[in-house]
């Protein structure tokens, strides 16, 4: 058998295919071409602005060191703040005064810039996280510089640059224990409040996932409540200092009532709740009209109501009371607490329909087991300053309030 030829590729051209050969990343000369901009302009952020939007320069490429030059005048050392070689430029935003009128000028030219090259904010970002992470590697002078223009930037509203990413690198714990971000977050801080509100603080602390414990930026050794409005206090932000102290309250009194509703949840020996109740009131240093309102409110979500049935609701609700008297017996202490109870119950009853029928009934109950005093029912029937629902309560309540007066004339 003959063996078969194998075919030939004579005259027949071959296609190669072309490979795509990146060029090489020349960081540095595109530095010292943006210094030279600087240089030619002396520093007018408006003639650089306008040069920088007519260069050819590559800035999808060079994103993180364009920003460099900004900040430090240069470019730095791959993965550190030092300045790398090559010319630099003493207009950055380290090389400025530590004020706001100094450093203001960058961000409106920052702002400028994204404008028109909009997909820079991701190397502001990338470069404000390096620098951020890197506060000790910075004099004092110039991390407040860098304080100053974080917050100005966020006050500007630099569009997408995200506060979750940028300011995450603050809570570091060798910074923090190092009280370098303490200092830095109080100069962010002060900065800020210039131009917006506490509101808007708080806003953008929650966007950075930063509000629920203020406390993270204070040095472990150093973390209380009371070394936080020491400090933010002296540093002229009371209003800080407030709205701390209200929210830890918060925390607590939410706490309080977690615990108290899985006890009356699991039907614990009320002598234990009480004791509860005053370990709380001690350690957490609540209000006695705050403790009063927690009751009720924890007493009155644990009843099983039955939907539409209104006696069976009834029940239900009297025999709550009956069953976590001596509880509220045991804080209702004086007239004004046993006031402010029964302001408690007619805000409740008032907004839940299916309780709209049952106050005088309740009040009647509170009565009974001693919790609510004469004194006092006749001062809210007569005096009662809360006007939700008032008029019809009044009516509801007025055959148990001339019983309560003729039994009292008897005596």
């Amino acid at each position: 058998m003959s063996s078969k030829e194998r075919p030939t590729l004579g005259g027949t051209r071959i296609k190669t295919r072309k490979r795509n050969i990146a060029a090489p990343l020349d960081p540095s000369t595109f530095a010292d071409a943006v210094v030279q901009i600087y240089l030619d302009n002396a520093g007018d952020l408006e003639l650089v602005a306008k040069s920088i939007e007519s260069s050819d320069l590559n800035f999808s490429r060079y994103g993180d060191t364009f920003f460099e030059v900004i900040f430090t005048g240069g470019r730095n050392q791959p993965g550190t703040t030092k300045p790398d070689e090559g010319e630099r430029h003493t207009y950055s935003v380290i090389d400025c005064e530590p004020t706001r009128e100094a450093i203001l000028p960058s961000v409106l030219y920052i702002q400028k810039i994204l404008r028109r090259r909009p997909f820079l904010i991701k190397n502001l970002e990338n470069v404000m996280r390096k620098f951020l992470q890197s506060l000790e590697l910075f004099e004092e002078n110039e991390r407040k510089k860098l304080a100053i223009f974080t917050a100005l930037t966020f006050s500007q509203k630099l569009s997408g640059l995200p506060p979750e990413t940028v300011l995450q690198p603050l809570l570091k714990d060798n910074l923090v224990a190092k009280g370098l971000v303490l200092s830095f977050i109080t100069d962010f801080f002060i900065e800020y409040l210039v131009d917006n509100s506490l509101d808007d603080l708080i806003s953008l602390l929650k966007r950075g996932k930063m509000e629920d414990n203020l406390l993270d930026f204070f040095p472990s050794s150093k973390r209380s409540p009371e070394v936080f409005s020491e400090h933010f206090t002296k540093a002229g932000l009371l209003n800080l200092v407030q709205y701390n102290e209200k929210k830890m309250f918060e925390v607590k009194l939410k706490e309080t009532k977690s615990a108290l509703t899985n006890q009356i949840a699991e039907e614990t020996d009320i002598s234990e709740v009480i004791d509860t109740v005053k370990q709380r009131l001690k350690d957490a240093n609540l209000p006695d009209i705050e403790v009063v309102r927690l009751l009720w409110d924890v007493i009155m979500d644990a009843v099983q109501w039955s939907g539409k049935n209104q006696q069976q609701n009834a029940n239900a609700a009297l025999r709550q009371v009956k069953t976590w008297a001596e509880l509220l017996n045991t804080f209702c202490t004086n007239g004004k607490l046993e006031l402010e109870l029964m302001y408690k119950v007619q805000i409740q009853c008032y907004e839940d329909a299916k309780l709209m029928k049952l106050f005088p009934e309740i009040v009647r109950s509170l009565y009974d087991q001693d919790v609510l005093a004469e004194d006092t029912i006749l001062l809210w029937f007569r005096k009662g300053t809360n006007q939700k629902g008032r008029q019809n309560f009044v009516k509801a309540l007025e055959p148990f309030v001339n019983w309560l007066e003729e039994a009292e004339e008897e005596e």
